[in-house]
């Protein structure tokens, strides 16, 4: 049953050439996506707590499914259209996630720049940890975002920087 003011979610788990991806949505605002997984299980299992558990299992179909199929596949998009929930970011937060949202498709930015886009030039640590806590990787292409020397930094994705470093490959050499 259904408690008023709860917040229904749905929750489709959908394969792709970039692993099983998650992706739950609260009407059109995408609140989580998780990719990379070698099982449907385990793109599940990804999902944070609140993720998994107020979400109403839905079919993998849709334009935002199909979008995200055709990315993985080396097809450029930039997703700037697609609705993000970012209410649990601080202000500082949100605004370094929508600057890395306008990191073309195929190039990068390192923390320092991303900071100083913000008017923090001297937060890239900061950008770091809000990179680290990104809940829609490829909606918000945190995978973009480097260290000052080129080196790739982290990811949290299935697969770590090995995977961060296939997303850039996949978007320079289209596909």
């Amino acid at each position: 049953m259904i408690e008023k003011g709860q917040v229904i979610c749905e929750r489709c788990i959908f394969e792709t050439g970039l692993g099983w991806m998650s992706l739950v949505t609260r009407g059109n605002v995408v609140c989580q996506l998780t990719m990379g997984h070698r099982t449907a299980t385990a793109a599940s299992r990804a999902l944070r707590p609140e993720g998994a558990i107020a979400a109403q299992s839905g079919r993998p179909e849709g334009e935002l499914v199909e979008r995200l199929r055709s990315y993985a596949d080396g097809r450029p998009e930039d997703f700037l259209d697609v609705a993000v929930d970012t209410s649990f970011q601080t202000p500082f937060g949100r605004a370094v996630l929508e600057q890395c949202r306008r990191i073309p498709y195929g190039e990068t930015r390192t923390y320092g720049q991303l900071a100083a886009m913000v008017g923090r030039p001297q937060a890239a640590r900061a950008v770091g940890g809000v990179m680290a806590a990104n809940r829609t990787p490829l909606l918000i292409p945190c995978h973009r975002v480097v260290a000052a020397d080129g080196r790739l930094g982290g990811f949290s994705a299935p697969g770590g920087v090995a995977f961060k470093r296939r997303l850039l490959d996949l978007e320079l050499r289209g596909g």
